[in-house]
């Protein structure tokens, strides 16, 4: 079931599609025909239980995953995401819940891990960093969230897991151009990082990205979400609009899928 938002225009392309994904591992079927759409400039929460297939789906978008089955769209083009650099060559970002950094790596060197800056002249030749422009780069993002650390060339492993997790969201709404995926992205933070996440995630959907979020907080997400998607048994079978949605109407949702997800 989709209900679209009457903010989202009745010819808007979204900019993430799925279409019927299917994924195993082994005897485990963890999604069984996920169809999903993320529309420009919507927080997309996708909610469910554990085990629902949230992860998997998400996975399968930010190129982790390769769907046995199914079709995956990109402002209206099939693609086949073939791999993490490809869905980043694509605009797609991920914020995983193990955050996915380097902890012996500089908080400048984490941003730009694997998409160093070279100075221009010769020096580019033999790979010369411009760490000035990296680091002022990196100040503007931090910025954004309004999140500070001690030292930006002090090693990750030194900050602590809030700080690390600003990070890992800061540089995801620095890169992607498309969609970011943000898999409980405020698991680690305490209650003013967490508002400071929150005010990034709304940054990045007003530069008009779609941000998919995984989330469990079902009542938050019914407050800060344009609208949400509800998984169960590896399937969507729910997408609605949260505006005027009661957290009752989504259990109900849930709970009545039961049978039919099964």
């Amino acid at each position: 079931m989709v209900v679209t938002d009457d903010k989202i225009a009745a010819d808007a392309v979204p900019v993430i599609e799925t279409r019927l994904i299917a994924k195993s591992f082994g005897h485990v079927q963890a999604l069984r025909g996920a169809s999903l759409l993320a529309y420009p400039g919507e927080v997309l929460a996708l909610i469910g239980d554990n085990g629902a297939g949230k992860s998997t789906l998400s996975n399968v978008i930010a190129g982790i995953h390769t769907p046995d089955t199914g079709e995956l769209y990109l402002r209206g083009e099939q693609v086949t995401v073939s791999s993490v650099r490809h869905a980043r060559e694509l605009g797609i970002e991920i914020v995983y819940q193990d955050l996915a950094q380097a902890p012996d790596l500089s908080v400048v060197q984490n941003f730009f891990f694997g998409r160093e800056l070279l100075v221009k002249g010769p020096l580019r030749l033999i790979g010369r960093l411009n760490e000035a422009e990296m680091k002022q780069k990196t100040i503007e993002a931090m910025s954004l969230l309004g999140a500070q650390v001690p030292s930006l060339t002090a090693p990750v492993s030194a900050l602590s897991g809030g700080q690390r997790q600003a990070i890992a969201v800061a540089r995801a709404v620095m890169w992607a151009t498309s969609a970011i995926v943000m898999d409980e992205p405020t698991a680690a933070l305490g209650t003013k990082q967490t508002a400071m996440v929150y005010d990034a995630v709304r940054a990045a959907a007003n530069r008009n990205l779609a941000v998919i979020l995984v989330s469990h907080d079902i009542p938050k997400m019914l407050e800060f979400a344009d609208r949400i998607a509800i998984m169960r048994h590896g399937q969507v079978v729910a997408q609605m609009p949260t505006q005027g949605l009661e957290l009752v109407d989504v259990l109900t949702t849930m709970l009545s899928a039961e049978g039919t997800a099964a």
